[in-house]
């Protein structure tokens, strides 16, 4: 009896030395292995705590300060003796019997003005050669996402210059909207596009860009970074990447770094777009990183908490209200199918984490159509209600005729055995989808969509056959730009078509069938 007192009472020293402050609590590794270390000790580390590991325990000055930067962990499981952490750099580093220090902070990166511009890895740290960048405060990776009280209606539009989208599936500054379909369909071009049409906003409203790179071949997000550089998008962007080739750590953690560097700006009432491509890597790399930590496999091998995993990170996009500073962080995550199958595991997940999804259909792309959007399948949940007046009064009924479009394209084949209503329903429906075709890398702001699209809608396109109307609606531009200039300025600023520049735009529209008829 009196050894248990003894113990207990030992037990209570321990534990009271452990909470002074002039103590640090430190543990040891025993295991370490594909990006993953255990560690004994460390009992008060918290979920998420970053972790130091002092590589002076295990070699000599000389070998530690010819090393590159310091080496840090990720504590993810707290079992009842040991801790389980992830590996936030070369793994090769870590040995057994080396010592772990607690930091007492969760993870968190650099944020601040001086990012723009850069490409960055997920902690923060530049990797396109134009040397250290000064940061103005720290934000921390993960953070509980803005309440109900807190945010505000989603009702400003952000255009991304692609009609088919702006017109049909509105994205607005606050929303979550998903881009979603196989391989190849164009998915990173519509995201990319949005970015480069923001040079079409006035300064002062400019959303800042962040794009995240999951899993992605370096040569792509090269490239992109080339073209985003050349049109002058880079000014207001800011890459992350966490390639292929990088740790399935960093991949599992770079669209946390997006959401958090989004969310400085978006505290300081700006506006904010960010881009995940993709998030079926991400979640690959998280069922890599919990297989190796033994947590249970459920469906498909992730985690049981793959979709809290998703969710927590889309809920922090979000539109403050005016007593938080009115700033907004728009989430255009991206998600991979196979064989157009939105019913699996991931997709259905995200599906219904967002706000609506654009759904690019592989059969519509090898037909020639761009973007190849199923207008079917996707669809806004905020609508209208993120669209100017303008676009509204011109895209009314376009996803119904476009629908019926499709419905009936099965019977083109017959055309010569189709009634005249069904006939011209396929006539209006091929001419609309000439309409809303588009070059890649081609954004155009909203104001030129609006005139091409009432064209379409009110039948001054009609006496030309529908193959020729992408030709068409490049000369209705030109003719515009020489003629009319002013109609563009007035749908601009005035953000809707009123009965005034209405009488232009008819008698402008009639002037340019003419001249195209002689």
């Amino acid at each position: 009896m009196a050894d248990k007192t003894v113990i207990e009472r030992l037990k209570q020293e321990i534990q009271n030395l452990s909470v002074q402050k002039d103590t640090q609590e430190v543990g040891v590794v025993r295991t370490v292995g594909d990006g993953i270390v255990e560690i004994e000790g460390l009992s008060g580390a918290a979920m998420a705590e970053m972790l130091y590991f002092d590589e002076s325990s295990i070699s000599s000055v000389e070998e530690t300060i010819s090393r590159e930067g310091k080496l840090y962990g990720l504590a993810l499981n707290l079992e009842e003796d040991t801790v389980k952490a992830i590996i936030l750099g070369d793994s090769s580093r870590v040995q057994e019997g080396m010592v772990v220090k607690r930091t007492g902070n969760l993870l968190s990166i650099p944020v601040g003005e001086n990012f723009i511009g850069r490409i960055i890895n997920p902690l923060g740290d530049p990797v396109d050669g134009k040397g250290p960048i000064a940061s103005e405060a720290t934000h921390p990776i993960e953070r509980e996402a803005s309440g109900v009280i807190d945010r505000a209606p989603v009702d400003t539009p952000l255009h991304t210059g692609i009609k088919a989208i702006d017109a049909l599936i509105p994205i607005g500054r606050g929303q979550r909207e998903l881009i979603i379909g196989d391989r190849g369909t164009g998915k990173t071009t519509v995201a990319i596009d949005a970015i480069i049409n923001q040079l079409n906003e006035p300064e002062e409203t400019r959303p800042i860009c962040i794009y995240v790179a999951i899993g992605q071949k370096e040569s792509k997000t090269a490239r992109i970074a080339g073209l985003l550089e050349e049109r002058g998008a880079m000014a207001y962007t800011t890459i992350i990447t966490a390639p292929a080739s990088a740790p399935a750590a960093f991949q599992f953690l770079a669209p946390y770094a997006g959401a958090a560097l989004g969310e400085h700006f978006m505290d300081k009432g700006r506006d904010v777009l960010v881009i995940y491509d993709d998030l079926s890597k991400q979640a690959v790399a998280y069922r890599q990183l919990s297989l190796l930590l033994r947590r249970p496999p459920g469906r498909e091998a992730y985690p049981g908490d793959i979709f809290y995993l998703h969710s927590r990170l889309l809920e922090r996009a979000a539109k403050l209200s005016p007593e938080k500073g009115g700033g907004s962080m728009t989430a255009l995550p991206i998600i991979e199918t196979q064989e157009g199958d939105i019913s699996a595991y991931i997709p259905t997940n995200v599906i219904s984490i967002t706000d609506g999804q654009m759904f690019l259909e592989a059969d519509l792309f090898n037909k020639g159509t761009r973007p190849a959007i199923n207008v079917g399948s996707s669809v806004s949940r905020v609508g209208s209600a993120a669209q100017t007046k303008a676009m509204k009064q011109v895209a009314g009924r376009i996803k119904l005729d476009l629908a019926q479009f499709r419905e009936l394209e099965a019977f083109m084949q017959f055309a010569s055995d189709l009634d005249a209503e069904t006939a011209k329903r396929i006539d209006t429906g091929k001419r609309l989808t000439g309409v809303l075709n588009q070059d890649k890398n081609a954004p155009i702001p909203f104001e030129r969509q609006v005139v091409s699209i009432y064209a379409a809608i009110n039948g001054f396109l009609d006496e030309f056959p529908p193959e020729e109307i992408s030709t068409l609606e490049e000369k209705l531009q030109g003719f515009f730009d020489r003629e009319h200039k002013a109609i563009f300025e007035s749908i601009r600023t005035e953000k809707k078509i009123t009965e005034e520049n209405e009488a232009v735009l008819k008698t402008a529209l009639e002037a340019f069938v003419s001249s195209m008829k002689s």
